[in-house]
């Protein structure tokens, strides 16, 4: 296909022409094991520090509470696994949200098989949570706390900073950990500023290639290991460094930070213009919230279904979502914990934006969505 209009970015990003170029010569001159005591390794070694420093001067942290891994979900599983092992002592109780990504739920439902509590908190329709409701949930036996920063189908935007000040307050043992995987140089925030124990990001959805993410973890929090071996990242997660990643990630980052008010003010104003024209060129198209996020829009054909919807956008070369992908095809549990009728949750589409996302690719999906409606409407009505 010679042209294609993108607008699935919450999915995966193109990876960026800085980080390709990164992550090629990391591959071709860098290409030294880190570990070795040679010139080559060293080089390696030192390109694979200067990363480090990359990352945690976007995360505001120091390099030292970065440690890399191999993407978004590795890191919510292990921030969970530690926060439940440093409060193994204090308690069996954690307390999340319906709206959290796979990479938080399916841990929890498995400590709660190992005899945990888990409360779930639940948004309103718009996909907000309530703070007070947090507050009552809190136990004396409360070990964490995991709410993602950024819902990744809905855009809205978790205020973490008071879900700290909240558990501080409270005197509350639970530590704080925050997937912003999709918050990450998409809302301006630091480590510092949100004050959780540990922070997951992921390289695909900044410009990066896939496999690769960090993990941040607040200094003075002693962690088990990951992955046992040789001892890389601080001990805590054994195993060569995959350099060229994180020379590509680094890479995208620093572009990603240098640009981030001019990319946040783009997306912003794409998604009000993209919210405008749909509603005004497709009769009946309902968006679901603007949410906070400048970069994710969700919205709603009802009566249509949502994956023949994609389909058809798809062969007129326009690509959207139905939802996370990661739900490969199975109804997304976001939109069904917001108490949507079946005609609205049918059609629910994800619309979402990037630094370089154009008039020109929101008009495409403008026309692709209203031949949609002329075309399926006596199969789907």
């Amino acid at each position: 296909m010679s042209a294609f209009h993108y607008l699935d970015n919450a999915a995966t990003t193109p990876v960026r022409p800085e980080a390709a170029q990164a992550a090629l010569t990391a591959m071709t001159e860098g290409w030294g094991n880190p570990s070795s005591r040679y010139d080559l390794g060293t080089r390696a070694a030192q390109q694979v520090k200067e990363g480090r420093a990359q990352v945690a001067k976007a995360l505001g942290c120091t390099p030292e509470e970065v440690f890399f891994t191999s993407c978004g979900s590795e890191g919510d599983n292990w921030a969970i696994q530690a926060a439940v092992e440093l409060g193994r002592h204090k308690g069996r109780h954690i307390i999340t949200s319906a709206l959290e990504h796979s990479a938080v739920l399916e841990p929890c439902k498995a400590l709660e098989r190992q005899g945990y509590e888990v409360t779930y908190l639940r948004p309103d329709q718009a996909g907000r949570l309530d703070l007070e409701e947090l507050k009552a949930a809190l136990r004396p036996d409360t070990v964490l706390v995991s709410l993602m920063l950024v819902n990744n189908e809905l855009g809205t935007v978790t205020p973490i900073r008071e879900v700290s000040r909240i558990l501080k307050a409270s005197g509350s043992p639970a530590l704080l950990h925050t997937d912003a995987v999709q918050g990450f140089l998409k809302v301006p925030f630091t480590a510092r500023e949100l004050g959780a124990d540990f922070i997951s990001i992921s390289g695909h959805k900044i410009h990066a290639p896939k496999g690769i993410g960090a993990l941040y973890v607040r200094k003075g929090l002693k962690i088990s290991p990951m992955i046992r071996g040789g001892g890389q990242e601080g001990g805590l997660r054994s195993g060569t460094e995959p350099t060229a990643q994180i020379a590509a990630f680094a890479a995208a980052v620093q572009a990603g930070f240098a640009s981030l008010d001019r990319d946040l003010a783009h997306m912003a104003q794409i998604k009000a213009c993209a919210a405008q024209t749909l509603q005004a060129r497709v009769p009946g198209l309902m968006v679901l919230t603007q949410g906070t996020a400048p970069h994710i829009l969700p919205v709603s054909l009802p009566g249509y279904k949502s994956e023949v919807i994609v389909r058809f956008l798809s062969d007129r070369g326009v690509y959207i979502s139905s939802g996370s992908a990661c739900h490969r095809g199975k109804p997304s549990h976001v939109f069904g914990a917001l108490g949507l009728n079946k005609k609205v949750l049918d059609g629910m589409l994800r619309v979402s934006f990037s630094y370089d996302t154009t008039q020109e690719d929101v008009d495409a999906l403008a026309e692709g969505l209203a031949a949609a409606q002329k075309e399926l409407f006596t199969s789907l009505s």
